[in-house]
């Protein structure tokens, strides 16, 4: 399945905009702007991941909304 025909693994509505690498949770890879937010904000950001259709759009929410600077890693491979 291509990643343009791929939901939001966790709404099931959303087009993803970045992949865990590592999930705790195999079901849960693929995340929407929406819920990467919620994510973020909730204090539980990915750490690993890959940002999809090239756009740094996960890397601007953790930029905006993330007050604990930990490290995180975008996926290059």
């Amino acid at each position: 399945m291509g990643a343009h025909s791929r939901k939001c693994d966790w709404c099931g509505s959303g087009t993803p905009i970045v992949r865990d690498m590592e999930p705790v949770n195999t079901d849960y890879q693929y995340w929407c702007e929406e819920c990467a937010r919620a994510l973020v904000i909730k204090g539980d950001p990915i750490e690993t991941y890959r940002e999809l259709d090239g756009e740094p759009i996960y890397g601007r929410l953790l930029d905006e909304h993330c007050t604990l600077k930990r490290f995180y890693s975008f996926a290059t491979a």
